[in-house]
């Protein structure tokens, strides 16, 4: 299948690299309402690799941004390659799996961060129209359905970094 925007032969393409983390408890997922371009939507923690931070580094980072939790991550669920509907952004996503350890219910959210909230999978399907894509319940459908992979699958090559 031909891309339908193809790109010029003197760009090189880079999608956006990004990190999401699943975290459940007692059946019920973390989530983050959040306003993008004037809407709430729903999404898991989730955010954009920084320059010299692992991946494993970026989704606790992210989580704890996102949502005042401090959570411990324990699989990769999957990586995913999607594109948005008008194709304007292009993403790598790398979905993890964790539990929650602790709160900070004092903490400042992220700009354009709501609220965090603990929703199940069938009020959060119940949402569809408002989540921020389709990753949202895939990786969680995914989770249930048992998609795990040992962290000991992602590396990093940086300096000094944990999960060398």
């Amino acid at each position: 299948m031909s891309d339908p925007t193809p790109i010029a032969a003197d760009v090189v393409w880079r999608p956006r690299v990004t990190v999401a983390t699943v975290v459940e408890a007692d059946g019920r997922f973390l989530l983050v309402e959040e306003r993008i371009r004037g809407e709430l939507v729903f999404n898991q923690p989730a955010g954009h690799l920084e320059p010299h931070e692992s991946l494993l580094d970026a989704a606790l980072r992210e989580t704890l941004e996102e949502t005042g939790w401090t959570v411990e991550l324990t699989d990769l669920i999957g990586i995913f390659r999607w594109d948005t509907a008008d194709a304007s952004a292009q993403y790598l996503r790398f979905a993890f799996a964790a539990r929650p350890l602790r709160h900070d219910a004092r903490r400042t959210l992220d700009e354009g961060i709501v609220r965090a909230l603990w929703l199940t999978r069938e009020e959060i399907a119940a949402q569809a129209t408002r989540l921020r894509g389709p990753l949202v319940l895939g990786n969680i459908d995914d989770w249930l359905a048992g998609k795990r992979y040992p962290l000991d699958i992602v590396h990093s090559l940086l300096p000094e970094n944990r999960d060398a």
